[in-house]
């Protein structure tokens, strides 16, 4: 194992309000990898306002994030998307900037998608994760065309106990959530989100994974309208062996409160 890193943990902003099981579970995956993990206070990475042509805003978050996570060896990010943005389009906002252009190209430079940080930098060949079922993996557009991220997680699922990993056929068509696109193109999204999720029906498996929140948020939300039978995660949660809360999209129990349960 390598020698311990400092890596700060750009939770993201579906993680933070959606999905807090995903920060967790790759807290625990880093400090299991020899990290030591910190989680500065952040806002969004700016890539909604970036997407949709604000500048002015994406900029100014861009900013804070940097000033936040300079201090780190290491940026990780359990999203495609927003790695992606930090990596390609914070040099791209900074061009030309000479006090923030080589702030935003440091930051670029350490920022990794979660599974390719745990595989091509730690070196990370297996995990210690348990998981009995059949299940398919999901390559969000950000993750494959702009980071090339496509043999690490499923590298990484290879070494979980008991998984039977099946792969989706055209597993590198979007899913059709796109961010904004999904509000902007509602009658193309669905149509695009309907065929994944009949691909991934058509594989059999009874869980759904992928490394992108919004991809994941969209396709159970399709998977759950048309009544099909198919648990969905973040990768993370299953290589982290983190599987107790219930999957995206399916409500937890209501416990009853104290005075309920009373006898």
């Amino acid at each position: 194992m390598a020698a311990s890193v400092r890596v700060g943990l750009l939770v993201t902003c579906l993680v933070d309000l959606v999905r807090p099981s995903v920060g967790f579970a790759a807290a625990r995956l880093l400090d299991d990898a020899g990290c030591t993990v910190e989680v500065p206070a952040q806002t969004c990475c700016g890539q909604p306002a970036f997407n949709s042509g604000d500048r002015a805003t994406a900029r100014r978050l861009a900013e804070q994030v940097i000033t936040a996570f300079e201090p780190f060896d290491y940026v990780v990010v359990p999203s495609g998307s927003c790695s992606g943005q930090v990596r390609l389009h914070y040099p791209e906002i900074f061009q030309g900037d000479p006090a923030w252009q080589p702030r935003a190209d440091a930051i670029a430079a350490k920022t990794f998608e979660l599974t390719q940080f745990l595989v091509d930098v730690r070196g990370v060949s297996g995990v210690a994760a348990r998981f009995s079922g059949r299940a398919t993996y999901h390559d969000s557009c950000s993750s494959l065309r702009e980071l090339g991220v496509r043999l690490q997680p499923r590298k990484l699922l290879g070494s979980v106990e008991g998984l039977d990993l099946i792969e989706l056929s055209d597993t590198e068509v979007c899913c059709g959530f796109g961010g904004t696109f999904c509000v902007k193109y509602p009658e193309i999204s669905d149509r695009m989100v309907g065929k994944k999720a009949d691909a991934v029906a058509a594989t059999g498996a009874g869980l759904l994974l992928a490394g992108d929140l919004g991809c994941l948020l969209n396709i159970a939300g399709k998977l759950s309208r048309d009544g099909r039978g198919v648990s969905v995660r973040h990768v993370a949660e299953v290589l982290a062996g983190e599987v107790d809360v219930p999957a995206i999209g399916v409500a937890a129990p209501v416990l009853p409160s104290p005075t309920e349960a009373k006898p």
